[in-house]
C-alpha cells in the first residue's frame, strides 16, 4: 500500500469519468498510475493553466488567493464606513451563520488559527471587490475550543459574509493559513459571486471574490404541504440528468432555459417516460469557469459543465437559478425548493449527485477558497510532509473520516433532507468515503486503541466511521443512499461497499456484462443471466436485495446509448486534448460502420440494439437507471468525455424527441409502463426456481457454454400470469420451442427486430389484431423465430380454442 500511496501523492489529476465509464475495470484499475502519469499534462493544462494562469492574470483586487510566497493575490480593499455593529460573544454551535434571537450568530471551526476576522459585504461592494466592514474577533471573548463565534444583533437582508483567517504557514506540516484571502464559510447556505452562468466577472475575472449569504428570520417557502414520497426502492426508475443541459437548447422553448424553473416546465416529459426518480448531476455551488479557455475545435470556450468540483456543499448552484444572485441567493434556494416540490407533486423523487471526495481547491497549486484556508490539515488527506493525496484524480482528497469532516458531511446531508426536501443522494467516487483519514486515531474514533491505529492514511476501512454515521443517522433514516463504489486510487468495491443493509451501488459490473453480451461477446451467457436476476453473486451473500443494484448501461461519463451502438472508438477531438482524454475501453460496437452517416441496414441494426438494451434494463431485477437524452437517441458524436461542453453536445434535443415520439421514445415509454405493471420485474428478493425457469432453444434445456449467445427464461407474474423473455445476441436467427402450458398459449408483446411501432404491440396499436395474426402460424405450433441481435417478450394468456 505504501508504494501506491507514494504514487498517489500529488498524482496529476485525471477525470474520474475515465474510471467511472470504464467497461473493463480490471484493465483500468491495473493501469491507474500509468494513466495518471500519461495524462499529467492534461491535468496541468486544465487545472494549472485554465484556473491558476487566468486567475493570477485577472484577480487583482479579488480575494481568492494562492499560497503565501507563491504569487498570492492582492487582498480586497476595505470600505469601513457608514456601518456599525454591536458584536456580542455568540455561541459556538451550530456551525455557520444562523438567524436567531433578534440577530445572527456566526460560528466557524479552525484548529490552529491565531486570528479570525468576520468580513461583511453589500452585494454592490462584493461586485467591486470591496469589503464593506471588517470585524476582528476577540480570541478571549469570541472563541470556545477551536470554534470562533460572534453574535450581531439586528436584521441583515442584503449582507454577505466571509472570513479572514491567520495562522502559521507551514506547508510541510499541513498548515496553509493565508490572511490575504477572504474565505467562504463551509456552512454558508448560499454563495454569491457572478450572477449569470458562463459570464466572466469584472475585468474578465473567472474567480471573483465569493461570499456567503447572511440569513434573515422568517425566510419561509410555501411547501404547500409537501411530504417525502418514500417510494419503495424496488419500484424506482431513475433518470440521471443535468439541470442546465435539460432545457438550455433553444428547442426546449421554456421561459427559463437552463434553470431549475426551466426543469419544472418540462417535468411532464419525465412523467410521460415513466420516471419516478431524478438523479441530478452536481447542483451544489461550483465554478463553471474553472476550465475556461478557448477551444479552437468547437469555436467556443471550455466550461466545467458537469460540475464535479464543488466549492460549497450547502449552497445550491446559484447560476442554475433564473433569479441569479437576486435577494442574495434566497431566490435561488426557493427555485430549487420549487423544483423539488413540483417533482413530488408528479410522484417523482429527487436524488442529488454529491461530490464529497474532493473540492475545487485542487492541489497545492490551486486556489484558497474555503477549506484550505480554514483547516487544511483537517479537511484534506495529507502525506507526512504536507503533500495532498489524490485518490480522486482531481488534485486533493477530502479527509472524510476525520471527526470534524464527517460531522460536516452529515450536517450537510441533513440540511438537504430537512430544508430542501431531497429524497436521497448518489455519492461520487464513494470509495474515498471508506478510506482512513490523515492522522488516523483509533482511540478517538472507536474509544479504545486497536491495531487500526497503525493504518496508513487512505487505507480502506471495513467499518468506516462516516458510512456508519450516515447509515445510522435518525434524520437520514429512509433516505436513498447510492454509492459509486470505486475511486481513482484503484479501490473497487462494487458488491463489497460497506453498506449496513442500506446502501445501494451503481452496478458497474452490470454495465460491463450487458454491453458485452448484447453486442455478441462469447462466454458471458451465465454472467448475463446473473445480471438479469439482480446480481446475486454481488449482493445476496452480504444480506442485500436486488434493488441494492442500480442497473445502468450508460451514464453521463462515457458513450450515450446511441453512440454505444455507433462507434467502436472514442472521438474526443472536440475536447481540445488530441483525443487523449476519456476512456479507451468502452465495449461498444458500431454495428458494422463507424459514425452517423451509414447504410440503412446498419441504421436498422443500431435501432434494434438500442431496443435490446432498453428491454434488458426493464426486465432485470434491480433499479433501472437511464441517462438523459438516451430515450430520444441523443448522440454526442462519439465523444465519451463531454465534461467541458456547454453546447448542443450535452443539451437535451427537444426537436429530436418530436422526431422519435412514435419511434424509440415511444418504445422506452411502453417498456417502462410494462415494467411498472409487472410485479415480477421488481421483486423484493432474488428470484428462486419456483418463480423463474431458464430455457435454451428447447424448454428447460439451457446452454451456458462459452459459445452461447442465447438466454431465455420464464417468470411467473401475479399481474400478467407468466412471461417468456429471450435474448438472441448471435448473428444467426434461432427457432425456439416454447414451454408448454396446457390451456394457455403465448401471445406476442415485444420483438425488437420489428420496425416501430410494431416492436411493442400495445393495446391501442392500430391494426394490432392483424399484427398478432402474423405470428399465429408459429405460436399455434408453440414455436417462435427469434431474429439475430433481438429480444422478445411473450405473455401467457388463456387459449380460447381449448
Amino acid at each position: 500500500m505504501g508504494s501506491i500511496q507514494c504514487a498517489l501523492i500529488n498524482l496529476p489529476g485525471m477525470s474520474h469519468g475515465c474510471v467511472a465509464s470504464s467497461t473493463d475495470f480490471r484493465t483500468c484499475k491495473g493501469s491507474l498510475l500509468k494513466l495518471g502519469v500519461k495524462k499529467a499534462h492534461h491535468y496541468e493544462a486544465r487545472k494549472s493553466v485554465a484556473k491558476i494562469g487566468r486567475m493570477g492574470a485577472r484577480m487583482e483586487g479579488a480575494g481568492v488567493g494562492t499560497e503565501k510566497g507563491a504569487g498570492a493575490a492582492v487582498g480586497v480593499a476595505v470600505k469601513d464606513e457608514g456601518l456599525s455593529f454591536k458584536v456580542l460573544k455568540g455561541r459556538p454551535l451550530p456551525f455557520g451563520s444562523t438567524a436567531r434571537d433578534g440577530g445572527v450568530n456566526f460560528a466557524i471551526h479552525s484548529t490552529r488559527a491565531t486570528s479570525v476576522t468576520l468580513c461583511l459585504f453589500t452585494l454592490s461592494d462584493l461586485q467591486k471587490g470591496v469589503v464593506t466592514k471588517k470585524i476582528p474577533l476577540d480570541p478571549l471573548l469570541n472563541k470556545t475550543g477551536d470554534v470562533w463565534h460572534a453574535f450581531l444583533p439586528g436584521t441583515f437582508e442584503d449582507l454577505l459574509y466571509g472570513y479572514k483567517v491567520d495562522g502559521q504557514y507551514c506547508a510541510e506540516e499541513g498548515q496553509r493559513y493565508n490572511p490575504s484571502c477572504i474565505l467562504l464559510d463551509p456552512y454558508a447556505k448560499a454563495v454569491i459571486s457572478r450572477g449569470e452562468y458562463g459570464v466572466l466577472g469584472s475585468g474578465g475575472n473567472c474567480w471573483p471574490q465569493m461570499a456567503g449569504m447572511v440569513p434573515i428570520p422568517d425566510d419561509e417557502f410555501d411547501w404547500e404541504g409537501d411530504l417525502p414520497l418514500k417510494l419503495p426502492q424496488r419500484d424506482l426508475f431513475i433518470y440521471e440528468m443535468h439541470v442546465r443541459g435539460f432545457t438550455n437548447h433553444n428547442s426546449s422553448r421554456v421561459n427559463y432555459p437552463g434553470t431549475y424553473l426551466g426543469m419544472v416546465e418540462k417535468l411532464e416529459h419525465l412523467k410521460e417516460l415513466g420516471v419516478n426518480a431524478i438523479e441530478l448531476m452536481p447542483c451544489q455551488e461550483f465554478n463553471e469557469l474553472e476550465y475556461y479557455s478557448y477551444n479552437p475545435v468547437m469555436g467556443d470556450y471550455k466550461m466545467n459543465f458537469w460540475g464535479y468540483s464543488t466549492i460549497n456543499f450547502f449552497s445550491p448552484m446559484i447560476r442554475y437559478a433564473a433569479a441569479g444572485v437576486g435577494n442574495c441567493g434566497r431566490d435561488a434556494i426557493h427555485e430549487f425548493k420549487m423544483l423539488v416540490r413540483e417533482a413530488h407533486k408528479r410522484g417523482i423523487e429527487v436524488l442529488m449527485d454529491v461530490v464529497f471526495n474532493h473540492t475545487a481547491e485542487g492541489n497545492e497549486m490551486g486556489p484558497t477558497l474555503s477549506f484550505r484556508g480554514l483547516d487544511n490539515g483537517v479537511y484534506y488527506m495529507l502525506a507526512p510532509r504536507g503533500e495532498f493525496y489524490n485518490y480522486s484524480g482531481c488534485g486533493n482528497t477530502f479527509n472524510c473520516n476525520h471527526p470534524i469532516v464527517r460531522r460536516f458531511i452529515v450536517d450537510c446531508l441533513r440540511y438537504w433532507v430537512i430544508e430542501m426536501h431531497v429524497d436521497g443522494f448518489r455519492f461520487d467516487l464513494a470509495s474515498i468515503l471508506t478510506r482512513a483519514s490523515s492522522l488516523w486515531d483509533g482511540g478517538n474514533v472507536f474509544g479504545n486503541d486497536t491495531e487500526r491505529d497503525f493504518l496508513t492514511t487512505g487505507t480502506p476501512l471495513s467499518e468506516p466511521p462516516l458510512i456508519d454515521m450516515i447509515s445510522n443517522d435518525p434524520v437520514l433514516h429512509g433516505v436513498k443512499l447510492i454509492a459509486e463504489a470505486w475511486d481513482i486510487g484503484g479501490l473497487y468495491q462494487v458488491g463489497s461497499f460497506p453498506h449496513w443493509g442500506i446502501w445501494s451501488e451503481w452496478n458497474g459490473q452490470y454495465r460491463d456484462i450487458v454491453r458485452q453480451f448484447i453486442k455478441g461477446t462469447d462466454g458471458l451467457a451465465g454472467a448475463f443471466a446473473q445480471s438479469i436476476c439482480g446480481s446475486p453473486h454481488l449482493y445476496q451473500e452480504g444480506g442485500r436485495k436486488p434493488w441494492h443494484s442500480i442497473n445502468f448501461v450508460c451514464a453521463h461519463d462515457g458513450f450515450s446509448l446511441a453512440d454505444l451502438v455507433s462507434y467502436n472508438q472514442k472521438h474526443n477531438l472536440a475536447n481540445g486534448e488530441d483525443n487523449n482524454d476519456g476512456e479507451d475501453h468502452n465495449n461498444s460496437w458500431n454495428c458494422g460502420e463507424e459514425g452517423e452517416l451509414v447504410s440503412l441496414p446498419v441504421q436498422h441494426l443500431r435501432q434494434r440494439q438500442m431496443r435490446n438494451f432498453i428491454v434488458c434494463l426493464m426486465v432485470s431485477q434491480g433499479v433501472p437507471m437511464l441517462s438523459m437524452g438516451d430515450e430520444c437517441g441523443h448522440t454526442k458524436g462519439g465523444n465519451n468525455n463531454t465534461y467541458c461542453h456547454d453546447n448542443y453536445v450535452n443539451y437535451f434535443r427537444w426537436d429530436k424527441k418530436e422526431e422519435s415520439k412514435t419511434g424509440f421514445f415511444n418504445f422506452c415509454c411502453l417498456m417502462a409502463k410494462f415494467r411498472s405493471e409487472c410485479e415480477s420485474l421488481g421483486l423484493e428478493d432474488f428470484p428462486t426456481a419456483e418463480r423463474l425457469q431458464w430455457h435454451g432453444h428447447q424448454p428447460e434445456t439451457t446452454d451456458w457454454s462459452e459459445s452461447s449467445r442465447f438466454v431465455a427464461f420464464t417468470i411467473v407474474d401475479s399481474m400478467k400470469g407468466e412471461l417468456y423473455i429471450a435474448f438472441n445476441t448471435s448473428h444467426l436467427p434461432v427457432l425456439v420451442t416454447l414451454p408448454t402450458r396446457p390451456g394457455f398459449k403465448w401471445q406476442p408483446l415485444v420483438d425488437t427486430s420489428k420496425a416501430s411501432p410494431y416492436d411493442f404491440l400495445a393495446d391501442d396499436l392500430p391494426n394490432r389484431s392483424i399484427a398478432i395474426a402474423q405470428y399465429a402460424q408459429f405460436l399455434n405450433a408453440n414455436i417462435y423465430p427469434v431474429s439475430s441481435y433481438s429480444s422478445i417478450i411473450l405473455v401467457l394468456s388463456p387459449d380460447g380454442d381449448s
